[in-house]
Parts: C-alpha cells; structure tokens; sequence
C-alpha cells in the first residue's frame, strides 16, 4: 500500500463548526428531555468531543461545565490558557494555579453556571476525576441536585458522523500501513524493538499522532499476557509475533491485529485461520443496524463452535466499539462497551468497532486477527486492510 504523508495528514482541529454545533446540541437535547441545567464531563474524550481540546495536560485535573443555554466552561491549569485560546471553540477557561485547590475552583465554576438547587448530571464514571477532588467539590455545592451523568456524552460519540467517519477511514488507511511495515520488518535475528520502531515510525511518518495505547507486540510464548508489549531480545527460527495497535489522527483510532509466524507456522494454523476468518466474516454480516450486541456475538460463536467441533471455547468478547481514545486506552474511557454474550447494545449506522476473531490456546494452533468495522446501513465494512491468510516469513 503507497499512500504519501500528505494525503494522509489531517489537522487535529479540522472539524466544521456546523459538527461542533451538532454534538453540542445533541447533547442539549438529551439534556432537555432530562430536565438538566448542565452537565459536568472530566475524561479527554468527552472534552474532545464538545470542545476540541487535545493535547497531554489531562493528567491534571481538567472538567467541561455544559449548561442548557449559554457557554460551556472549562475548568484547567492556568498554564494550559494559550493552548486552550487556540483550540478551544465556545468555553471560556476557569484557570486555576498550581497553588491553588481545582475543587474550589470546579464549584465555582459551576455556581457561577446555575442555580443552587439546578438539576446537574456529572460523568462519575471517569478515571480522570479523583475521588479526593471529587469529594471537596461536592462538600461545596451542597444544594445542588446531583444526578448521574455518566454514558449521556458517551452515548453521542457512538455514532459517528460523516466528519468523523472521514477521519476514521484515513486512521484506518495509517494503520494498515503500519501493519504492512510490521510484517516486513519481522524475522529471525531482528529484535523485537526493530519491529516496534518500525510500525511506530510507519504511522508517525504517515501523519499519526500519538495513540491511545502503545503498539502491543510480543512473542507467542506471551501470546496470553493481553496487555504486555514488545522487550529487549532477538526473534528466532519457529517464533510467531504477535502485534496489535492502532494508529490515530486527532485522537480517533481504527485497530488492527495479526499474527507473524517465523520460517514455518504451526501444524493446523491453516486450519486456525480459516475459523477465524469465517468468524470475521459473520461478525460483519451481523453488524446491522438494529441487531444487538449479543446477536453479533452469538454469530461469531457459532462458526467458531463449528469449526472446532465443540462448545468449550469462549471468549469474553468477540469486538468492542472504538473511536476517539486518549492515554491510556484507545476504547473511548475506562469502560469498554464489548460485543459479548448477553450483550442488549443496539447496533446503530455510524458505530465503529474493533471486531476480533481470535483463537487463543486451542487445538488445532493459536491464530489471531482483527480489524476495524464500520457499522453502515447494509452491515458492517472493514475498514483496515492486511492479509487475513497465515503470514509466515522466511
């Protein structure tokens, strides 16, 4: 695949203000049907979402006051006052020192948005509000009618818009391109570092910002450790590669999985991989608007049940919706919203989702591959792009 760095880049803030102006009342609306005065956001992606704001600082304490009329209000470090004028559209910033207490400066911030007894929902289900700034905020606003917020922002990501499905496709084509640098740059005597260093070096120069979450790369005697990367020693003959990551442009991320075995691939992973293809296939054809979440994983598990002749194998997911994603998870917040069984989420046009058909310590041999599906009116659509057949290079 040749796709030149130009073709691919996309600024962080392209979006129109006609979008901008589509997910803030759309939230409005939710907001009005609840009787809301505002509602109260704390993680990147929701802040992102309603306001633009993308850069590292969200380790610091950062809050979005969005009332039913008026600006919002974003609560920040003084010293992220510049980066905020420039990126930030329809907020004002609440700045607070160093030396200052964020809480005092979130309740005032809010106080001076609405009333005392207003109706406020709040995002509880951040990691990035902590439970010790959370506290002296609420001791501050005590005659405020606090309610749970949590999943209204969340709920109108899900659905991305033409904007956003442009900027998920050309996330889609970077990381495919990664992919293709990945797999020529494993085999016997390379370290494991020059195959991260390649698919890293892939989707930077092809106009990747920094993920959500680092490149997963490991050996397949770590195949079953989900969450630990690439170390410091050297392939050899009979190893297999594992790499999973996503590239993202202005924090969207479209993820992609395969599997790099070395000289010669285990007896039975032809086999493996047509199982595994098939299930890709049917989680595809069941991503229809409509559909719930449960169904699509129920088709994935019967091809699977079929093609390893049993029952016994189960997975606690077969795909989870993605999208825009900040440190330290491209999943879009700490909770992953996964097509697994007894699963009641309505599939709707414009979702997107990380679809994995993966068979993992089975007979006949170990064989991984996912993709990004874009959920249209017709089923799904995979949007990145690498061989699905086994991959062995010698």
């Amino acid at each position: 695949m040749s796709i030149s760095g130009n073709e691919l880049a996309l600024d962080p803030r392209a979006f129109s203000g006609a979008e901008y102006d589509r997910r803030l009342n759309g939230l409005r609306a939710a907001m009005s049907d609840r009787g809301l005065a505002a509602v109260v956001v704390f993680s990147p992606e929701s802040i992102y979402y309603l306001a633009g704001l993308n850069h590292q600082g969200y380790f610091a304490f950062t809050m979005l006051v969005v009332p039913l009329e008026g600006e919002m209000t974003i609560v920040a470090r003084r010293m992220e006052s510049t980066t905020i004028a420039a990126q930030v559209r329809g907020a004002r910033h609440h700045a607070f020192g160093d030396d200052e207490d964020p809480a005092a400066a979130a309740a005032t911030a809010l106080l001076d948005t609405v009333g005392p007894r207003d109706r406020v929902a709040f995002e509880t289900d951040s990691m990035y509000c902590p439970v010790s700034v959370w506290q002296r905020m609420a001791d501050r606003l005590p005659e405020i009618d606090r309610v749970d917020g949590s999943g209204l922002v969340a709920a109108l990501r899900a659905i991305k818009s033409p904007e956003e499905i442009t900027r998920v496709r050309r996330v889609a084509r970077i990381s495919s391109l990664a992919m293709a640098a990945g797999i020529e740059a494993v085999g016997s005597g390379v370290p494991e570092t020059e195959v991260a260093a390649a698919v890293s070096s892939a989707m930077i120069r092809a106009g990747g910002e920094h993920p959500g979450f680092v490149p997963l790369i490991r050996s397949r005697d770590l195949l079953l450790h989900e969450h630990v990367s690439w170390h410091d020693r050297t392939i050899v003959p009979g190893d297999a590669m594992f790499m999973e990551f996503s590239a993202s442009v202005g924090r969207y991320h479209a993820p992609i999985s395969r599997m790099v075995y070395v000289e010669t691939a285990p007896p039975g992973t032809d086999v493996a991989a047509g199982i595994a293809a098939e299930g890709l296939h049917a989680v595809r054809e069941a991503l229809v608007p409509g559909a719930r979440s449960a169904d699509v994983y129920a088709a994935w598990q019967r091809v699977v049940d079929a093609g390893l002749g049993h029952d016994r194998y189960r997975r606690h997911h077969c795909g989870y919706m993605v999208g825009i994603g900040f440190p330290p998870s491209w999943v879009g917040g700490s909770s992953v919203v996964g097509l697994r069984a007894g699963g009641d989420l309505e599939i709707r046009e414009g979702m997107t989702f990380h679809v994995l058909s993966w068979l993992l310590d089975q007979k006949p041999a170990d064989f991984v591959i996912s993709d990004t599906v874009l959920v249209t009116a017709d089923g799904g659509e995979i949007l990145t792009d690498s061989p699905r057949d086994p991959i062995v290079k010698r």
